[in-house]
Protein backbone atom coordinates (compact mmCIF):
# COMPACT_ATOMS: atom_id res chain seq x y z
CA UNK A 1 0.00 0.00 0.00
CA UNK A 2 1.46 3.65 -0.81
CA UNK A 3 2.39 5.94 1.48
CA UNK A 4 -0.28 8.76 1.41
CA UNK A 5 2.21 11.26 2.43
CA UNK A 6 4.85 10.08 -0.43
CA UNK A 7 4.59 12.82 -3.12
CA UNK A 8 3.08 11.61 -6.05
CA UNK A 9 5.86 9.95 -9.03
CA UNK A 10 4.23 9.49 -12.68
CA UNK A 11 6.71 7.42 -14.59
CA UNK A 12 7.25 7.70 -18.31
CA UNK A 13 6.16 3.87 -18.93
CA UNK A 14 5.24 1.64 -16.15
CA UNK A 15 5.36 -1.87 -17.75
CA UNK A 16 5.57 -3.63 -14.16
CA UNK A 17 1.57 -2.40 -13.48
CA UNK A 18 0.86 -3.98 -16.67
CA UNK A 19 2.49 -6.89 -15.57
CA UNK A 20 0.58 -7.39 -12.09
CA UNK A 21 -2.58 -7.43 -14.33
CA UNK A 22 -1.25 -10.22 -16.80
CA UNK A 23 1.28 -11.95 -14.47
CA UNK A 24 -1.35 -15.19 -13.94
CA UNK A 25 -1.66 -15.69 -17.89
CA UNK A 26 2.18 -15.29 -18.80
CA UNK A 27 3.63 -17.08 -16.02
CA UNK A 28 2.05 -20.69 -17.43
CA UNK A 29 2.79 -20.41 -20.92
CA UNK A 30 6.06 -19.23 -20.09
CA UNK A 31 7.00 -22.57 -18.04
CA UNK A 32 5.05 -24.22 -21.24
CA UNK A 33 8.06 -23.47 -23.30
CA UNK A 34 10.26 -24.25 -20.85
CA UNK A 35 9.09 -27.52 -20.13
CA UNK A 36 9.15 -28.20 -24.41
CA UNK A 37 12.36 -27.26 -24.41
CA UNK A 38 11.37 -25.82 -28.35
CA UNK A 39 12.50 -22.30 -28.51
CA UNK A 40 13.34 -21.82 -31.95
CA UNK A 41 10.34 -21.22 -34.26
CA UNK A 42 7.98 -23.87 -33.78
CA UNK A 43 4.14 -24.26 -32.73
CA UNK A 44 4.27 -20.88 -30.75
CA UNK A 45 5.70 -19.03 -33.30
CA UNK A 46 3.40 -20.18 -35.63
CA UNK A 47 0.38 -19.79 -33.50
CA UNK A 48 1.12 -16.09 -32.75
CA UNK A 49 2.13 -15.63 -36.95
CA UNK A 50 -1.60 -16.75 -37.79
CA UNK A 51 -3.42 -14.40 -34.61
CA UNK A 52 -1.08 -11.32 -35.27
CA UNK A 53 -2.49 -11.80 -38.99
CA UNK A 54 -5.69 -12.02 -38.06
CA UNK A 55 -5.37 -8.91 -35.84
CA UNK A 56 -4.00 -6.79 -38.54
CA UNK A 57 -6.64 -7.78 -40.88
CA UNK A 58 -3.50 -9.34 -43.22
CA UNK A 59 -3.17 -12.14 -45.04
CA UNK A 60 0.32 -13.21 -44.15
CA UNK A 61 2.30 -12.28 -40.61
CA UNK A 62 6.24 -13.32 -40.68
CA UNK A 63 7.73 -13.05 -37.36
CA UNK A 64 11.44 -11.66 -36.85
CA UNK A 65 13.92 -11.11 -34.37
CA UNK A 66 12.83 -7.12 -33.85
CA UNK A 67 11.61 -4.15 -35.64
CA UNK A 68 14.93 -3.27 -37.33
CA UNK A 69 14.91 -6.50 -39.07
CA UNK A 70 11.52 -6.21 -39.96
CA UNK A 71 12.39 -3.16 -41.48
CA UNK A 72 15.75 -4.84 -43.54
CA UNK A 73 14.00 -8.28 -44.52
CA UNK A 74 11.32 -6.71 -46.85
CA UNK A 75 14.31 -4.52 -48.17
CA UNK A 76 16.54 -7.27 -48.63
CA UNK A 77 13.66 -9.19 -50.42
CA UNK A 78 13.53 -6.00 -52.76
CA UNK A 79 17.11 -6.72 -53.64
CA UNK A 80 18.13 -3.39 -53.56
CA UNK A 81 21.82 -2.03 -54.27
CA UNK A 82 24.09 0.53 -53.91
CA UNK A 83 22.85 2.89 -55.99
CA UNK A 84 19.12 2.07 -55.47
CA UNK A 85 17.23 5.15 -53.32
CA UNK A 86 14.38 4.97 -51.00
CA UNK A 87 12.11 7.88 -50.02
CA UNK A 88 11.11 8.24 -46.02
CA UNK A 89 11.43 10.72 -43.36
CA UNK A 90 14.01 12.33 -41.23
CA UNK A 91 11.92 12.09 -38.05
CA UNK A 92 12.03 8.52 -37.12
CA UNK A 93 13.47 6.08 -34.80
CA UNK A 94 17.01 5.59 -36.38
CA UNK A 95 16.28 2.31 -37.67
CA UNK A 96 13.96 3.21 -40.62
CA UNK A 97 16.85 4.98 -42.43
CA UNK A 98 19.34 2.56 -40.82
CA UNK A 99 17.89 -0.56 -42.76
CA UNK A 100 18.06 1.50 -46.05
CA UNK A 101 21.79 2.17 -45.45
CA UNK A 102 22.39 -1.41 -44.63
CA UNK A 103 21.20 -2.83 -48.16
CA UNK A 104 23.51 0.00 -49.86
CA UNK A 105 20.83 1.79 -50.63
CA UNK A 106 20.52 5.44 -49.82
CA UNK A 107 17.88 6.84 -48.05
CA UNK A 108 15.90 10.16 -49.82
CA UNK A 109 14.37 12.33 -47.30
CA UNK A 110 11.33 14.17 -47.57
CA UNK A 111 9.92 16.76 -44.77
CA UNK A 112 6.77 16.38 -41.95
CA UNK A 113 3.76 17.79 -41.93
CA UNK A 114 3.73 20.33 -38.82
CA UNK A 115 0.61 18.62 -37.22
CA UNK A 116 0.73 15.03 -37.42
CA UNK A 117 4.88 14.18 -37.61
CA UNK A 118 4.23 12.48 -40.10
CA UNK A 119 5.72 12.18 -43.74
CA UNK A 120 4.32 14.75 -46.20
CA UNK A 121 2.86 12.90 -49.16
CA UNK A 122 2.86 16.63 -51.35
CA UNK A 123 6.95 16.29 -50.91
CA UNK A 124 7.38 12.74 -51.93
CA UNK A 125 6.93 13.24 -55.63
CA UNK A 126 9.41 15.87 -56.01
CA UNK A 127 12.36 13.48 -54.39
CA UNK A 128 11.92 10.74 -56.75
CA UNK A 129 14.05 9.84 -59.33
CA UNK A 130 15.10 7.28 -61.51
CA UNK A 131 17.14 5.76 -58.90
CA UNK A 132 13.84 5.27 -56.68
CA UNK A 133 13.05 1.98 -55.48
CA UNK A 134 10.18 2.63 -52.74
CA UNK A 135 8.96 4.90 -50.35
CA UNK A 136 8.95 4.20 -46.43
CA UNK A 137 5.94 6.10 -44.82
CA UNK A 138 6.14 5.79 -41.16
CA UNK A 139 3.00 5.84 -38.48
CA UNK A 140 4.69 8.40 -36.27
CA UNK A 141 3.24 7.83 -32.49
CA UNK A 142 0.85 5.16 -33.16
CA UNK A 143 -1.18 7.55 -36.12
CA UNK A 144 -0.76 6.38 -39.45
CA UNK A 145 1.05 8.42 -42.25
CA UNK A 146 -1.74 9.80 -45.50
CA UNK A 147 -1.27 7.09 -47.24
CA UNK A 148 -4.14 7.33 -49.83
CA UNK A 149 -1.75 10.03 -51.43
CA UNK A 150 1.40 7.99 -51.14
CA UNK A 151 0.02 4.46 -52.75
CA UNK A 152 -1.26 6.85 -55.46
CA UNK A 153 2.30 8.08 -56.01
CA UNK A 154 3.84 4.68 -55.51
CA UNK A 155 1.51 3.06 -57.94
CA UNK A 156 2.48 5.55 -60.41
CA UNK A 157 5.72 5.15 -60.28
CA UNK A 158 6.05 1.27 -59.88
CA UNK A 159 7.56 1.90 -56.33
CA UNK A 160 7.58 -0.79 -53.26
CA UNK A 161 5.96 0.43 -50.45
CA UNK A 162 6.75 -0.55 -46.52
CA UNK A 163 5.06 0.89 -43.79
CA UNK A 164 7.02 1.77 -40.75
CA UNK A 165 4.53 0.62 -38.55
CA UNK A 166 7.06 -0.19 -35.61
CA UNK A 167 5.06 1.93 -33.20
CA UNK A 168 0.97 2.05 -34.43
CA UNK A 169 -0.32 -1.73 -34.43
CA UNK A 170 -3.54 -1.55 -34.38
CA UNK A 171 -3.60 2.09 -36.01
CA UNK A 172 -6.36 3.00 -38.66
CA UNK A 173 -6.93 4.54 -41.48
CA UNK A 174 -10.26 4.84 -43.29
CA UNK A 175 -11.61 1.66 -42.19
CA UNK A 176 -7.97 -0.49 -42.77
CA UNK A 177 -5.58 -1.43 -40.12
CA UNK A 178 -2.15 -0.09 -40.18
CA UNK A 179 -0.63 -3.45 -41.88
CA UNK A 180 -2.59 -3.76 -44.41
CA UNK A 181 -2.03 0.15 -46.19
CA UNK A 182 1.62 -0.94 -48.36
CA UNK A 183 2.90 -3.65 -49.93
CA UNK A 184 4.59 -4.71 -46.56
CA UNK A 185 4.62 -3.30 -43.05
CA UNK A 186 7.37 -3.59 -40.41
CA UNK A 187 6.00 -4.00 -36.53
CA UNK A 188 8.27 -3.78 -33.63
CA UNK A 189 7.56 -5.37 -30.50
CA UNK A 190 10.38 -3.70 -27.84
CA UNK A 191 8.87 -3.85 -24.68
CA UNK A 192 8.09 -0.20 -24.01
CA UNK A 193 6.03 -0.80 -27.35
CA UNK A 194 1.86 -0.95 -26.87
CA UNK A 195 2.23 -4.71 -27.55
CA UNK A 196 5.76 -5.38 -26.17
CA UNK A 197 7.45 -8.53 -25.60
CA UNK A 198 10.11 -9.23 -23.00
CA UNK A 199 13.01 -8.44 -24.82
CA UNK A 200 13.42 -7.48 -28.82
CA UNK A 201 10.80 -9.42 -31.49
CA UNK A 202 9.64 -8.12 -34.54
CA UNK A 203 6.87 -8.66 -37.26
CA UNK A 204 6.21 -8.23 -41.02
CA UNK A 205 2.67 -8.39 -42.36
CA UNK A 206 2.18 -8.77 -46.67
CA UNK A 207 -1.09 -9.25 -48.50
CA UNK A 208 1.55 -11.23 -51.26
CA UNK A 209 2.38 -14.83 -50.66
CA UNK A 210 5.42 -15.53 -52.29
CA UNK A 211 6.58 -12.44 -50.57
CA UNK A 212 5.54 -13.59 -47.13
CA UNK A 213 8.03 -17.25 -48.73
CA UNK A 214 10.92 -15.09 -49.31
CA UNK A 215 10.89 -13.66 -45.86
CA UNK A 216 10.46 -16.60 -43.73
CA UNK A 217 13.64 -17.70 -45.85
CA UNK A 218 15.72 -14.54 -45.49
CA UNK A 219 15.21 -15.02 -41.29
CA UNK A 220 16.89 -18.08 -41.77
CA UNK A 221 20.08 -17.39 -43.50
CA UNK A 222 18.05 -18.15 -46.46
CA UNK A 223 17.27 -21.50 -46.08
CA UNK A 224 14.97 -24.13 -47.19
CA UNK A 225 14.83 -26.64 -46.69
CA UNK A 226 17.88 -27.30 -44.19
CA UNK A 227 20.62 -26.74 -45.26
CA UNK A 228 19.47 -25.56 -48.50
CA UNK A 229 20.45 -21.63 -49.28
CA UNK A 230 18.82 -19.80 -51.74
CA UNK A 231 20.02 -16.53 -51.06
CA UNK A 232 21.90 -15.05 -48.58
CA UNK A 233 20.00 -13.98 -45.49
CA UNK A 234 20.43 -13.97 -42.22
CA UNK A 235 19.85 -15.02 -38.59
CA UNK A 236 16.67 -12.90 -37.72
CA UNK A 237 14.23 -15.07 -35.79
CA UNK A 238 11.50 -14.68 -33.58
CA UNK A 239 12.02 -17.05 -30.33
CA UNK A 240 9.02 -19.18 -28.81
CA UNK A 241 9.55 -17.36 -25.72
CA UNK A 242 8.05 -13.92 -27.06
CA UNK A 243 6.17 -15.20 -29.32
CA UNK A 244 4.14 -16.98 -26.62
CA UNK A 245 4.42 -14.31 -24.05
CA UNK A 246 3.02 -11.73 -27.62
CA UNK A 247 0.18 -13.83 -28.00
CA UNK A 248 -1.26 -13.44 -24.32
CA UNK A 249 -0.33 -9.80 -24.83
CA UNK A 250 -2.27 -9.64 -28.18
CA UNK A 251 -5.73 -10.42 -26.21
CA UNK A 252 -5.45 -7.20 -23.95
CA UNK A 253 -4.42 -5.13 -26.88
CA UNK A 254 -7.86 -3.11 -28.04
CA UNK A 255 -8.55 -2.88 -24.44
CA UNK A 256 -4.70 -1.23 -23.89
CA UNK A 257 -5.67 0.90 -26.80
CA UNK A 258 -8.92 1.75 -25.55
CA UNK A 259 -6.84 3.25 -22.14
CA UNK A 260 -4.43 5.13 -23.96
CA UNK A 261 -7.25 6.33 -26.00
CA UNK A 262 -9.26 7.38 -22.87
CA UNK A 263 -5.60 9.21 -21.16
CA UNK A 264 -5.00 10.97 -24.65
CA UNK A 265 -8.78 12.47 -23.73
CA UNK A 266 -8.41 13.07 -20.35
CA UNK A 267 -5.06 14.78 -21.37
CA UNK A 268 -6.66 17.27 -23.77
CA UNK A 269 -9.57 17.55 -21.45
CA UNK A 270 -7.01 18.92 -18.39
CA UNK A 271 -5.13 20.91 -20.82
CA UNK A 272 -8.16 22.86 -21.57
CA UNK A 273 -9.32 23.60 -17.83
CA UNK A 274 -6.16 24.77 -17.48
CA UNK A 275 -5.47 27.25 -20.35
CA UNK A 276 -2.97 25.50 -21.36
CA UNK A 277 -4.10 24.93 -24.88
CA UNK A 278 -2.21 28.15 -26.65
CA UNK A 279 1.26 27.17 -25.48
CA UNK A 280 1.41 23.69 -25.29
CA UNK A 281 0.08 22.05 -28.88
CA UNK A 282 -1.67 18.38 -28.15
CA UNK A 283 -1.95 15.93 -30.37
CA UNK A 284 -4.78 15.13 -32.22
CA UNK A 285 -6.47 12.82 -34.40
CA UNK A 286 -6.86 13.26 -38.15
CA UNK A 287 -9.99 12.68 -39.28
CA UNK A 288 -10.62 9.14 -41.20
CA UNK A 289 -7.71 7.83 -38.62
CA UNK A 290 -7.69 6.08 -35.34
CA UNK A 291 -4.73 7.00 -33.15
CA UNK A 292 -3.11 4.24 -30.91
CA UNK A 293 -1.26 6.69 -28.78
CA UNK A 294 2.06 4.92 -28.30
CA UNK A 295 3.85 8.81 -27.13
CA UNK A 296 2.08 11.23 -26.13
CA UNK A 297 3.71 14.19 -27.72
CA UNK A 298 3.22 17.72 -27.01
CA UNK A 299 4.84 20.75 -28.34
CA UNK A 300 6.50 23.71 -26.39
CA UNK A 301 8.51 26.70 -27.76
CA UNK A 302 11.79 25.88 -28.14
CA UNK A 303 13.49 27.57 -25.72
CA UNK A 304 11.20 26.16 -22.71
CA UNK A 305 11.22 22.60 -23.67
CA UNK A 306 14.47 21.71 -21.83
CA UNK A 307 13.61 23.77 -18.92
CA UNK A 308 10.23 22.04 -18.47
CA UNK A 309 11.42 18.75 -18.61
CA UNK A 310 13.69 19.50 -16.38
CA UNK A 311 11.11 21.18 -13.93
CA UNK A 312 8.89 17.99 -14.72
CA UNK A 313 11.71 15.55 -13.27
CA UNK A 314 12.33 17.23 -10.41
CA UNK A 315 8.32 16.74 -10.07
CA UNK A 316 8.88 13.31 -10.19
CA UNK A 317 7.11 13.11 -13.70
CA UNK A 318 9.08 11.05 -16.27
CA UNK A 319 9.08 12.19 -20.02
CA UNK A 320 11.56 11.32 -23.04
CA UNK A 321 12.56 13.32 -26.23
CA UNK A 322 11.70 11.65 -29.76
CA UNK A 323 13.71 12.54 -31.39
CA UNK A 324 16.21 15.23 -30.77
CA UNK A 325 18.72 14.72 -33.55
CA UNK A 326 16.88 14.50 -36.68
CA UNK A 327 18.41 11.61 -39.24
CA UNK A 328 19.91 13.79 -41.71
CA UNK A 329 21.74 15.71 -38.80
CA UNK A 330 22.88 12.25 -37.71
CA UNK A 331 26.84 12.18 -38.40
CA UNK A 332 26.86 8.22 -39.75
CA UNK A 333 24.62 10.03 -42.49
CA UNK A 334 27.49 13.04 -43.35
CA UNK A 335 28.43 11.46 -46.95
CA UNK A 336 24.70 12.57 -48.00
CA UNK A 337 25.81 15.75 -48.10
CA UNK A 338 22.75 17.62 -45.18
CA UNK A 339 23.13 20.62 -42.75
CA UNK A 340 20.93 22.15 -40.82
CA UNK A 341 18.09 23.83 -42.44
CA UNK A 342 17.40 21.48 -44.58
CA UNK A 343 14.19 20.03 -43.39
CA UNK A 344 13.09 22.75 -41.12
CA UNK A 345 9.90 21.11 -39.85
CA UNK A 346 11.72 18.38 -38.89
CA UNK A 347 14.21 20.21 -37.39
CA UNK A 348 11.62 22.28 -35.12
CA UNK A 349 9.67 18.93 -34.12
CA UNK A 350 12.90 18.08 -33.00
CA UNK A 351 13.54 21.19 -30.89
CA UNK A 352 10.00 21.86 -29.54
CA UNK A 353 8.05 18.24 -28.69
CA UNK A 354 8.43 16.24 -25.71
CA UNK A 355 6.26 13.15 -24.67
CA UNK A 356 4.35 12.69 -21.32
CA UNK A 357 3.58 9.61 -19.59
CA UNK A 358 0.76 7.63 -21.50
CA UNK A 359 -0.44 4.39 -20.48
CA UNK A 360 -3.52 2.54 -19.15
CA UNK A 361 -3.03 2.36 -15.81
CA UNK A 362 -2.15 6.14 -15.67
CA UNK A 363 -4.95 7.07 -12.83
CA UNK A 364 -6.97 10.68 -12.43
CA UNK A 365 -4.60 11.80 -9.88
CA UNK A 366 -1.33 11.27 -11.62
CA UNK A 367 -2.81 13.05 -15.09
CA UNK A 368 -3.42 16.55 -12.76
CA UNK A 369 -0.44 15.81 -11.34
CA UNK A 370 1.56 15.69 -14.86
CA UNK A 371 -0.90 18.53 -16.12
CA UNK A 372 -0.82 20.88 -13.06
CA UNK A 373 2.82 20.57 -13.08
CA UNK A 374 3.59 21.60 -16.57
CA UNK A 375 1.14 24.49 -15.85
CA UNK A 376 3.01 25.71 -12.67
CA UNK A 377 6.22 25.64 -14.83
CA UNK A 378 4.54 28.08 -17.33
CA UNK A 379 3.23 30.49 -14.50
CA UNK A 380 6.69 30.42 -12.90
CA UNK A 381 8.44 31.70 -16.80
CA UNK A 382 5.93 34.86 -16.27
CA UNK A 383 4.96 34.33 -19.74
CA UNK A 384 2.75 36.98 -20.25
CA UNK A 385 0.42 36.27 -23.33
CA UNK A 386 0.05 32.82 -21.48
CA UNK A 387 -1.23 34.13 -18.13
CA UNK A 388 -3.65 37.23 -20.30
CA UNK A 389 -5.33 33.73 -21.91
CA UNK A 390 -5.07 31.89 -18.67
CA UNK A 391 -6.75 34.65 -16.49
CA UNK A 392 -9.48 35.39 -18.98
CA UNK A 393 -10.19 31.31 -18.80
Amino acid sequence: MSDPNEPISVPALDLKAQYRTIRDEIEPVVRQVLESQYFILGPEVAGFEAEAAEYCEAPHAVGCSSGSDALLLPLMALGLKPGDEVVTTPYSFFATAGAIWRTGARPVFVDIQPDTYNIDPALIEAAITPNTRAIIPVHLYGQAADMDPINEIARQHKLFVLEDAAQAIGAGYHGKRAGTLGHAAAFSFYPSKNLGGFGDAGMVTTDDPTLAKQLGRLRVHGMEPKYHHHEVGYNARIDALQAAILRVKLRHLDDWTAGRRSVADRYARLFESEGLTDIVALPSEKPGHFHVYNQYVVRVPADARDPLRAHLSANRVGSEIYYPIPLHLQTCFASLGHKPGDFPLSEAAAAETIALPIYPELSDEALRHVVGTISAFFDAQSILPFQRRRNVA
